[in-house]
């Protein structure tokens, strides 16, 4: 996989996290156990640090990115769907971020919220715990319910153990 070191900083992978050969991860940037990696997901931590909790995922397409000297936070069990892109922020436990949706600079999202695909969250946004947001820009709709947090989490369960699967049988032919 495209690892590259950038000014003396390495990625840091935990042993049971699965990475793509096809994700890139450039420079400051740490990977928690059980964690799932997609394809042609970009995480750079050249500007900025990047953190990415035990138990998350980073789908197909997503781009992670830091404003200069900031830690880009993905709580654990983080979910962020296909083609997302992160500029910034720190997300709680469980946060999931939808398909092709933006998080920008210095947002803040709370435990268990969910931005909707295609929404953007502005910079500086602090989005409370168990929040669904939607549109451009993200507004909050309202409280999740505990079965669609209970069906969120179940899958990103199913990306846990697409990376213990991973590991265990992926084969390039």
């Amino acid at each position: 996989m495209p690892l590259y070191e950038f000014e003396g900083k390495r990625p840091v992978i935990a042993d049971d996290a699965f990475v793509h050969d096809q994700a890139v991860l450039i420079g400051d940037v740490e990977i928690g156990s059980s964690c799932y990696i997609a394809a042609c997901s970009v995480l750079r931590g050249d500007f900025g640090r990047i953190v990415v909790g035990p138990g998350s995922n980073v789908q197909d397409g997503c781009v992670v990115h830091s404003f200069p000297g900031e830690t880009v936070v993905l709580g654990p069990d983080s979910h962020i769907a296909h083609g997302a892109i992160l500029h910034g922020g720190k997300l709680g436990r469980h946060a999931v971020i939808g398909m092709n949706a933006v998080v920008l600079d210095f947002a803040e999202l709370g435990d268990d919220c969910v931005i909707a695909s295609g929404a953007v969250v502005p910079a500086h946004s602090k989005v409370p715990a168990r929040t669904l947001m939607v549109g451009i820009p993200a507004k909050p709709v309202r409280e999740l319910k505990a079965d669609e947090l209970d069906k969120w989490m179940g899958a990103t369960r199913a990306y846990q153990e697409l990376a213990r699967s991973s590991l265990a049988t992926l084969k390039r032919i």
